[in-house]
């Protein structure tokens, strides 16, 4: 139980107990949030570096501090239904979060630059599928930016300790092997050797 009053997220609340992640898993549908004509989203494959996101881009549901999203091979996500009603929050940011222009949830986000270190994964929310079996959040990232988004700085260490206690480690930047990935390609556009 959070010891909180600030709710992380439906999903991270009672601890991480909503990703009874499954071997051999092969992935499902995202749908929005719509009542009829959901927008879905088929995911051919299991979840990576899956994390509760504090940045103001991500998309997160009503009452929650933190986004969910985990990562997937971008030729693995395929629209199924009701492409037309999505459409791309914010065309020039790194991400690109498509989102149901009715009931406002995104779905999926994609790198388009392809020179970013990310380029070719999509970030999928798993928390849109009634599947049961996708992978476990490991960390939280961008912490600190839930102040941006009307978090009392006074809050943030009880809100560290939780998301500790239910097994999160917390970053203000993404995990450090994430972030050795963004700095290795920095590294290569540079003409750096990495030997």
């Amino acid at each position: 139980m959070t010891t909180t009053t600030i709710k992380l997220h439906p999903r991270l609340d009672n601890g991480i107990t909503d990703y009874p992640e499954v071997p051999d898993f092969s992935g499902g549908t995202l749908k929005c949030l719509c009542e009829t004509n959901k927008v879905e989203v088929h995911v051919d494959s299991q979840t990576a570096h899956n994390h509760a996101c504090g940045c103001s881009k991500c998309w997160k549901p009503d009452g929650a501090t933190f986004s969910i999203v985990a990562v997937v091979s971008r030729e693995k996500v395929q629209v199924i239904n009701n492409a037309d009603k999505l459409k791309i929050v914010d065309e020039a940011a790194a991400i690109q979060r498509h989102f149901c222009t009715e009931c406002n949830a995104h779905l999926f986000g994609r790198i388009e630059n392809k020179d970013h270190a990310f380029y070719g994964l999509d970030f999928v929310h798993t928390e849109l599928s009634d599947d049961k079996g996708w992978s476990a959040p490991q960390f939280a990232a961008f912490v600190s930016s839930i102040i941006e988004t009307g978090t009392p700085p006074s809050k943030m260490d009880d809100i560290r300790k939780e998301l500790n206690h239910i097994g999160l480690p917390t970053y203000d930047v993404l995990s450090p092997e994430l972030m050795d990935l963004l700095a290795a390609k920095t590294a290569e556009l540079n003409g750096i050797s990495q030997k």
